[in-house]
């Protein structure tokens, strides 16, 4: 009877415990997509950027003036899946200002744009050889000399 009780008040615990809703990360700007229409060229401004956007991500290490702004969701799959999350929204925009301060060029980048990256898994060989009689000369007196002076009186 004892067990019993233990084990209803386990799965009253797990019950209690265990949320329906999706477990989500939110990386960066919310809702680029929509603040991206307010942006118009040649009219919008630096202070205007930061009023509807906000600072920038990242700003660009080469051209001061190309600013990148990120939005990212994840979301958990399943329970099944134990945790692993999947990409939902992946924006990003790279608004670029002239010397004064103007918008002159907008671009957003989507989850469609993403590319997947595929390695090689083949290995590049070495060209050279070290299987000649002087090598193994010269490689044998460089560990000599190299070697720690042992016992010397």
């Amino acid at each position: 009877m004892f067990f019993i009780k233990i084990l209803y008040f386990l799965i009253f615990i797990i019950t209690v415990n265990c949320s329906g809703n999706k477990v989500s990360n939110y990386h960066g700007v919310k809702s680029l997509e929509s603040k991206f229409e307010e942006l118009k060229l040649n009219s919008t401004n630096k202070n205007d950027l930061i009023k509807i956007i906000g600072p920038p991500s990242i700003k660009s290490d080469f051209n001061k003036n190309k600013w990148f702004y990120i939005e990212r969701l994840k979301s958990n799959q399943s329970v099944f899946k134990f945790g692993k999350q999947r990409i939902e929204k992946n924006n990003v925009i790279i608004v670029e200002l002239n010397d004064v301060g103007l918008l002159i060029d907008k671009k957003i980048l989507n989850l469609k744009d993403m590319n997947d990256m595929k390695y090689l898994k083949n290995e590049t060989s070495k060209e050279f050889q070290n299987k000649n009689v002087l090598y193994d000369v010269f490689s044998s007196l460089r560990e000599k000399i190299n070697a720690p002076i042992r016992n010397k009186k």
